[in-house]
C-alpha cells in the first residue's frame, strides 16, 4: 500500500472520529465583536460548555450543539448591578417575579440586594432562598445598617448604650459569616440618620474584619444637614477608621445648591484613593432620582419616633410653623414643586404643584395631606447633566441602577446609559461603558468568575444590536423594557434567546467568603 493510500485511510477515519464523538461546546456565539471586560475589542467567538466559557478566540474550530449568528452584534460579560432594591422580587413567591425580565432584557446577570442599610439580618435565608426559588439573575446581599439599628434601638433619635453597640455588633458579624458582601448604610434615611460615625465605624468594622465592603447611601447627597462635601469625608473616614474598602451608592451632587459640586467631590475621593484608601462609587444614568415624600420633604427631627410621631406633629399646633417652613426649604433644595414628580398612588404621574392645584391649596399643604395618607415615591429632578457626566468619566465609578418601584431606571438603566452617554452624548466610549458596567464591578467586589469574557470564567454573557439597544422606560411609562438585546445567558443557560425571554431560571445566590478563623 503505497503512502498516499495509507494517508488518504487515516483521513478518513479521522474524519469518521471527529463526526461520531460529541460536541466540545454546547454553544458558539460567532462572529460578533468581543469586548472581554478587559481587552480591546475584536471580531471572533465564544465558545460555552456548561456553566462556563471554554474559549473565545477570533476563531473557534470546536464543534458546537448550537451556533448563533452574532455578526454586527456586541458581546459583552453580562452586566452587574450593584445597588438595587429588587429583594422582594428575588425571594417573591411568584416565579415571572423571581426571573427579573427588566434586567434580563437590558443584558443584567448579576445584582446586588440589601442596599441603603435595608439589608436582612437573616442574609442565610435570602441567599438560600434561591435552592428552592430559582432565580433569573444572580444576586449578592448586603446585611442593613438600618435593619440591624431598627432591631436593637427602634427609630429613637439617640446613641447606642455600650451593650446595644455590643449587639449591633455581633449581629453584623454573623450577617457575615453567613454570607454577606458587607454592611450597607443609607446615612440619609431616619433613624440611620441619627447615628454618629463612631457608632458606624464600629459596625463597618466588623464587616471589613471578615473581608467585606462598606457601601453607603451618603448622609447628605444635597444640603439637608452636613452637606455633601461633608458626607463625602465621613465616608472617607469610615473607611480609614473601620480599615473597610468603601462604596458610595449612586454619587450624585442632588439639588439647586450643590449642583456643580462634582469636580470637588471628585477631587476628596480621588485624593484618598492617592493616599491608599479603597473608595470607589456607582451611579444611575438619570437627572432624577427616586425616594419617597417623606424623605424628601419632611425634616429628619420631624421623623424622630417613626411615622406615628411624625403625624401627631403634624396636628400639633406648636410645631406646625416650624414643620411647615423646614418642608418649604426642602422642597426648595429640589427645585420646587414643579420638580416633583409622584410616581405611586392616587397622584401617580402628577408633580406636586399639579396636585397643589388641583386641590385648591399650597404645595406643603398638598404634600402633608397626601403623606397622611401613605409616603409615596417621588421622582425628584435635582442633578446636572454636568455633574453627571463628570461622575461618570471617573475610571472607579461603574454603573448602577437604584432599582425601585416607579422609576425608569429599573427598566431602562443600563441601556440608557448606552443609549445616551455613548451613542448620543459620548461621555463614554463602549469600551469604558462594558467594563464600568461589568468587570469594574466584578473586581472590586471580588465576584470571582464572573465580568469578564475568559476561558473557566462563568457563562454570564449578554449579546446587542449596537443600533437597537436603548431603553424604552420614560418618567411617565417606567415599566416598558428595553430593546435591542438578542441574546443572554446566566450560567451558561440562555435567558434570552432570539430577543425573547425564555423563562429559564438560572440565577444563583452569591455567598461571600470570609477569610479562614474570622467565623466560628
Amino acid at each position: 500500500m503505497n503512502i498516499g493510500r495509507i494517508g488518504l485511510l487515516v483521513g478518513v477515519a479521522l474524519a469518521s472520529i471527529s463526526a461520531s464523538a460529541p460536541p466540545s461546546a454546547d454553544l458558539i456565539l460567532r462572529g460578533g465583536t468581543i469586548y472581554t471586560g478587559s481587552d480591546a475589542p475584536f471580531v471572533g467567538d465564544v465558545a460555552i460548555k456548561g456553566d462556563h466559557i471554554v474559549e473565545v478566540s477570533p476563531h473557534v474550530a470546536r464543534a458546537a450543539t448550537r451556533v448563533i449568528d452574532a455578526h454586527g452584534m456586541i458581546v459583552a460579560p453580562g452586566f452587574i448591578d450593584p445597588h438595587t432594591h429588587m429583594g422582594d422580587d428575588l425571594t417573591s413567591d411568584d416565579p415571572a417575579r423571581r426571573l427579573i425580565p427588566m434586567f434580563l432584557t437590558q443584558g443584567v446577570t448579576t445584582a446586588f440586594i440589601g442596599n441603603d442599610g435595608g439589608g436582612e439580618i437573616d442574609v442565610g435565608r435570602v441567599l438560600d432562598s434561591a435552592r428552592t426559588r430559582p432565580v433569573g439573575i444572580n444576586y449578592a446581599t448586603y446585611t442593613g445598617f438600618g435593619t440591624i439599628r431598627q432591631r436593637v434601638i427602634g427609630e429613637a433619635k439617640r446613641a447606642p448604650t455600650p451593650q446595644e453597640l455590643a449587639q449591633m455588633q455581633a449581629l453584623v458579624a454573623s450577617a457575615m459569616c453567613q454570607g454577606a458582601i458587607g454592611l450597607s448604610t443609607g446615612l440619609f434615611y431616619a433613624p440611620q440618620s441619627f447615628s454618629k460615625t463612631d457608632e458606624v465605624v464600629a459596625l463597618a468594622a466588623e464587616a471589613g474584619k471578615r473581608g467585606g465592603f462598606y457601601d453607603s447611601h451618603i448622609r447628605d447627597e444635597s444640603s439637608y444637614t452636613v452637606g455633601l462635601l461633608a458626607a463625602i469625608d465621613e465616608e472617607i473616614e469610615i473607611a480609614r477608621a473601620a480599615h473597610i474598602p468603601a462604596h458610595v451608592s449612586h454619587i450624585k451632587a442632588l439639588g439647586v445648591d450643590v449642583q456643580g459640586q462634582a469636580p470637588a467631590v471628585i477631587a476628596r475621593i480621588a485624593g484618598a484613593r492617592a493616599a491608599g484608601l479603597d473608595i470607589t462609587a456607582s451611579q444611575y444614568p438619570w437627572s432624577a432620582s427616586g425616594s419617597s415624600m417623606v424623605a424628601s420633604l419632611v425634616p429628619l427631627w420631624a421623623q424622630d419616633g417613626g411615622r406615628k410621631a411624625m403625624l401627631a406633629r403634624f396636628d400639633d399646633p406648636t410645631q406646625a410653623t416650624r414643620l411647615r417652613t423646614d418642608m418649604a426649604e426642602n422642597m426648595r433644595k429640589r427645585g420646587g414643586p414643579t420638580k416633583l414628580l409622584i410616581s405611586e398612588g392616587a397622584e401617580r404621574n402628577r408633580t406636586l404643584a399639579e396636585v397643589a392645584a388641583a386641590t385648591k391649596t399650597d404645595p406643603i399643604s398638598a404634600a402633608i395631606a397626601v403623606i397622611r395618607v401613605g409616603d409615596p415615591g417621588v421622582i425628584s429632578f435635582n442633578q446636572s447633566e454636568a455633574d453627571i457626566a463628570a461622575f461618570m468619566r471617573q475610571p472607579w465609578v461603574m454603573t448602577d441602577s437604584d432599582a425601585s418601584p416607579g422609576h425608569p431606571r429599573v427598566y431602562g438603566s443600563f441601556a440608557r446609559k448606552y443609549a445616551k452617554y455613548v451613542v448620543a452624548d459620548h461621555v463614554l466610549t463602549l469600551r469604558e461603558m462594558i467594563e464600568r458596567s461589568s468587570s469594574l464591578t466584578a473586581d472590586t467586589f471580588g465576584l470571582t468568575g464572573r465580568g469578564h469574557l475568559k476561558a473557566g470564567a462563568f457563562a454570564d454573557v449578554v449579546v446587542f444590536d449596537p443600533r437597537r439597544y436603548a431603553p424604552r422606560a420614560t418618567y411617565q411609562q417606567p415599566t416598558e423594557l428595553a430593546v435591542g438585546v438578542q441574546t443572554v445567558l446566566v450560567n451558561g443557560v440562555l435567558a434570552v434567546d432570539g430577543g425573547k425571554l425564555t423563562g429559564r431560571a438560572a440565577g444563583r445566590a452569591l455567598p461571600h467568603r470570609p477569610p479562614t478563623g474570622t467565623c466560628p
